[in-house]
């Protein structure tokens, strides 16, 4: 899978697909409590969609390591109580993988700008 990095057009489409994801999770929240609107599970949900939708139409590299990060985070949320993970160290590893993603799609341009000078 060819991957690129983030552009304006990128950020503006995730945006609108979470934000649409989180309009579709929220109405869903009214009838299921855990997917109320100002829900942190709410929220992330819609932060995977938008990044699976960002990954799949602009092949955005970050996107391609936050979507199912952002996943793994809403189900260990939703399951804490079984358990037993606090949702510190869930947030914790959110905030560390997201870094981390972008810090690889920053080198990982860096690279194609080289290659490119190169050729």
């Amino acid at each position: 899978m060819n991957v690129c990095c983030s552009s304006r057009a990128s950020i503006c489409y995730w945006l609108v697909a979470s934000l649409a994801a989180w309009a579709v999770l929220a109405t869903i929240g009214v009838f299921w409590h855990p997917l109320r609107a100002t829900s942190a599970v709410t929220c992330l949900l819609a932060m995977a969609v938008g990044c699976f939708a960002n990954a799949i139409k602009n092949r955005t590299y970050h996107c391609v390591l936050t979507g199912p990060l952002f996943l793994i985070a809403v189900i260990l949320l939703l399951s804490s109580d079984l358990t037993h993970v606090k949702p510190v160290l869930v947030w914790a590893m959110v905030l560390v993988g997201t870094g981390i993603a972008f810090l690889l799609e920053w080198r990982y341009s860096r690279k194609l700008k080289r290659a490119a000078v190169s050729s």
